[in-house]
């Protein structure tokens, strides 16, 4: 008989991987959020983003990014917080999600971290109403609490190939006419 034990390695239970680590740290509405680094790609200045029909508010549109169409949300509308004018700074975030990369707006950007994984806490529960599943902990830095986000999974919902496809379309018609 052989049953999984947690020395064997082969814990039904799907093993917690580690949250220690480098994280980008920026600012929505007053508070302090963190993405894992090495999901970003690079850090801009707001440049024009061009509309595309059709798709959820928070979606901004899309940018040419050396040569590349990427899509960009707000993150701001995304987590529903109040759009606010953009500032001198105000950025977009590149980020690579499961190999496509995707801008997100941010109204400022802080400081890189190195977070232990004792100073990083699970989310709090706020009953089976509400869902953390994109919050991968709350970080505990310089005695304030960063919101740490597993950004894959805020951004999961968001068709951004068919995003991508359409914008290609629009600049490929405004080229043409």
């Amino acid at each position: 008989m052989n049953n999984p034990s947690p020395s064997s390695g082969h814990s039904p239970e799907k093993p917690q991987q580690s949250k220690a680590g480098r994280y980008l740290t920026f600012v929505l509405a007053e508070e302090e959020y963190g993405l894992e680094i090495l999901k970003v790609r690079e850090i801009n200045g707001v440049m024009d983003i061009t509309a595309v029909p059709h798709v959820p508010t928070y979606i901004k549109g899309v940018i040419n990014l050396h040569g590349k169409v990427i899509p960009v949300i707000d993150l701001r509308l995304k987590f529903g917080i109040e759009e606010t004018p953009r500032t001198s700074e105000t950025c977009i975030i590149v980020v690579d999600v499961k190999g496509l990369l995707m801008g997100i707006i941010v109204d400022r950007v802080s400081e890189v971290l190195d977070v232990a994984e004792e100073d990083i806490e699970e989310p709090p529960s706020f009953g089976t109403t509400v869902n953390t599943d994109f919050i991968l902990g709350m970080g505990k830095v310089k005695g304030s609490v960063k919101i740490l986000l597993d950004i894959e999974k805020v951004l999961v919902d968001v068709k951004f190939t068919k995003v991508a496809s359409v914008a290609t379309e629009v600049e490929t018609k405004k080229r043409t006419s």
